[in-house]
């Protein structure tokens, strides 16, 4: 069995935590707008929660695609924003 690269969830929490919440705001803010849209879209409410649960679907359907460790990483970091979103 391969050990667990806590890198991984290292990298994610650094880019959430700092160039990406400085590029995109703060994980609630960001999410809320996405939710606004998507609601547009999809005729019905959708939660900042939402979002980021599949925002974090999206990220492993690439991952199935074309496997490389970005993915992981956005998946990761989503999944932490997802609960820093409510």
């Amino acid at each position: 069995m391969k050990n667990i690269d806590l890198s991984l969830a290292e990298e994610a929490c650094a880019l959430v935590t700092g160039a990406r919440q400085r590029t995109y705001d703060h994980p609630a803010h960001n999410f809320a707008r996405i939710a606004a849209l998507w609601e547009v879209v999809l005729g019905q409410p959708v939660t900042p929660k939402q979002v980021g649960l599949c925002m974090v679907m999206v990220k492993l359907a690439r991952e199935v695609h074309a496997p490389q460790r970005d993915n992981i990483v956005d998946a990761i970091g989503y999944l932490l924003t997802t609960e820093a979103s409510q």
